[in-house]
């Protein structure tokens, strides 16, 4: 059988993943294309998450921005 075009077999299963503490979900994230501080989305509740730690991947819940406070 061989595989699609563009497409990549992982037979070790070694896709890097790190859990939104918002919804404890998996998110699949390239430790290689992200930075430290990095902000991304979660794929299952669309909160904002930064990326905290690289080794092992990390995330917290973003901060929101003060330009949103009303005075």
């Amino acid at each position: 059988m061989k595989a699609c075009a563009g497409s990549k077999y992982d037979p070790e299963g070694d896709t890097p993943m790190a859990v939104c503490p918002e919804c404890e979900a998996d998110v699949e994230i390239d430790e290689y294309d992200v930075d430290k501080g990095e902000i991304i989305s979660c794929p299952e509740c669309g909160i904002e998450l930064e990326v905290v730690g690289l080794s092992p991947l990390q995330l917290d819940v973003a901060p929101q921005d003060e330009e949103d406070w009303t005075e």
